[in-house]
């Protein structure tokens, strides 16, 4: 069957600093430009260095999702691209989210409105009931942005995954839809994100 739910369908959604909107093959230079920080890259595994054709594959597959499916956001913050954010709608009313932003703009709130903004929308507009989240368990500022997020934290997944050759545990995180609105977070810093969309894998 064809898809007939493109990306072009899927709606912005606004924060009060960003912007999240479908990606564009004009993005590319901006990807490239966070995801070859090797901070970013610390808990996702990702080849080094990271490359232009990598970024570009990246985008296109972002455009070419099919919204039914995986409905991915670019994250803009003062008219740049500095990250995404995406769900995977593993059966009905079950999401996975994944996500990340650029190194240079963690530790202000801004992934926590982009968390919050997609949680509030897959809830409200498309008949998500339970929104699910893994993270690397040394990832403690992804814990922070599931939090803050209102999600709650359900359990840990002991040799769930390898980065570069070393086993991980994960952390679960979740959030069902009579949880939601939580109240709104504090205002204190996050430290750090979760892995971007293109890396969200079942482990």
């Amino acid at each position: 069957m064809p898809n007939t739910r493109s990306m072009e369908d899927l709606p912005e959604l606004r924060t009060d600093r960003l912007l999240l909107r479908p990606f564009r093959y004009g993005d590319v230079d901006d990807v490239f430009a966070y995801a070859t920080d090797p901070e970013w890259n610390r808990y996702l595994g990702l080849p080094e260095p990271y490359t232009r054709s990598m970024a570009e594959e990246f985008v296109a597959k972002a455009i070419l999702a099919d919204l039914g499916k995986n409905p991915i956001w670019a994250i803009v913050h003062e008219g740049r691209v500095c990250g995404g954010i995406d769900l995977r709608i593993r059966r009905s009313g079950l999401a996975e989210m994944g996500y990340s932003i650029a190194q240079r703009l963690w530790g202000q709130g801004l992934m926590t409105e982009a968390v919050r903004a997609v949680i509030g929308h897959a809830f409200e507009s498309m008949g998500i009931v339970r929104i699910q989240a893994y993270a690397d368990s040394r990832n403690k500022g992804s814990w922070r942005v599931m939090e803050k997020a209102g999600m709650k934290r359900e359990g840990v997944l002991r040799s769930n995954g390898a980065i570069r050759g070393e086993s991980i545990d994960d952390v679960l995180y979740a959030i069902v839809g009579g949880d939601w609105p939580p109240p709104e977070p504090p205002s204190d810093a996050e430290p750090a994100p979760e892995a971007p969309p293109e890396l969200r894998t079942d482990r």
